[in-house]
């Protein structure tokens, strides 16, 4: 076998259609693009959305609401629960990360207040609920904002 002699397999390539080249080629006279209007003419290339004059549907539909894209800050979450099932004394952004809680750096990382915590830890993190810090230094932790 050599790479000029390789062809695709049986049925997994159609041929191409062979457009504007006489009648008897199944694609003739018109060529598929029917008999007149917009889209038989040479240059046609209408948008998607382009409704031929009619405002566009994404413009007649009210907008609601507030998008705040430019300013909001992604905040990685991690329960109090999921700390606690770890079982070490202290931890921070970085053992988040080994131990898979969160997956990246970079990010704020917040404590939040879901589940229980039994053993005294000390927890870094940007952020921490009202709860968490409540439950952390009820069992004798530390919640120290980095």
């Amino acid at each position: 076998m050599e790479l000029g002699n390789i062809k695709p397999a049986e049925g997994s390539v159609r041929g191409t259609k062979r457009i504007g080249r006489g009648n008897a080629s199944g694609q003739g006279r018109t060529a598929g693009r029917g008999s007149n209007g917009y889209h038989a003419r040479s240059g046609s290339k209408a948008k998607l959305y382009f409704e031929g004059g009619q405002m566009p549907l994404m413009r007649r539909l009210p907008k609601r609401g507030f998008k705040n894209y430019p300013f909001r800050i992604d905040v990685q979450i991690v329960n109090l629960d999921q700390l606690s099932n770890l079982k070490v004394e202290s931890i921070d952004v970085n053992g988040m990360i080994e131990k898979g809680l969160i997956k990246k750096a970079g990010l704020p990382v917040k404590v939040l207040g879901g589940g229980d915590i039994t053993s005294a830890m000390e927890i870094c993190a940007d952020m921490f609920s009202k709860s968490a810090i409540d439950k952390i230094e009820k069992a004798g932790g530390k919640a120290i904002f980095s």
